[in-house]
């Protein structure tokens, strides 16, 4: 390789990486920005301004402000995953930890319950983020309900995936409830749920 053509191809690796490590620093200040000040009272000026850019540098990075706001609850998915044992026998005392946790972080709890509602409609940017969310949260749920029924916790007259499915239903819905009513312990009543699913013969 000539080079002038190795120069410029490493000239253009450099961009990217350091394209890439803005992107990455924009997630992390919008996460921020967002568990502090709520989704409602976050703009993308304020996100911006945390990492020192304009407005339209920072819609450089992304495509609109509907998908940066799914970046950015990837991202938050990325950092609970941290907190979800890799035992699938554990993961739904893994989702409950989150729950609990999303009790200290509402602007993103509100992101999450408001940008879910909107991807709703097939065209919005968000859209495939969440089809594949809920896809994968499925399949890893119902290995752990398949994980209870061989260890004789979880009755096997119970369908893994409809578990999988009602669990998350409830994690959701236990959101809402708590944006609406804070003192409501969104844990405790995932806890109770499980529990009751452990007890049917």
């Amino acid at each position: 390789m000539a080079q002038g053509s190795y120069d410029a191809d490493m000239g253009r690796r450099g961009a990217y990486a350091k394209g890439v490590a803005k992107r990455e620093e924009i997630l992390d200040a919008a996460l921020t920005v967002i568990a502090r000040n709520g989704y409602q009272r976050t703009s993308v000026r304020d996100i911006a301004e945390a990492v020192g850019l304009s407005q339209a540098g920072l819609l450089h990075y992304f495509a609109s402000k509907e998908a940066l706001f799914a970046e950015v609850l990837r991202r938050r998915d990325e950092v609970d995953r941290e907190r979800m044992p890799a035992d699938p026998a554990a993961r739904v005392e893994g989702l409950i930890e989150i729950m609990r946790h999303n009790a200290d972080v509402p602007g993103l709890v509100q992101l999450y319950a408001e940008l879910s509602t909107e991807a709703s409609h097939p065209e919005h940017a968000a859209h495939d983020f969440f089809t594949q969310r809920y896809a994968v949260l499925r399949r890893e749920l119902g290995e752990t309900v398949r994980a209870a029924q061989e260890r004789g916790e979880l009755s096997t007259s119970l369908d893994a995936e409809s578990v999988a499915t009602i669990l998350l239903a409830s994690a959701d819905g236990l959101q809402t409830q708590w944006m609406l009513e804070p003192g409501l312990d969104m844990a405790a009543r995932l806890e109770h749920l499980w529990a009751a699913l452990c007890r049917v013969p």
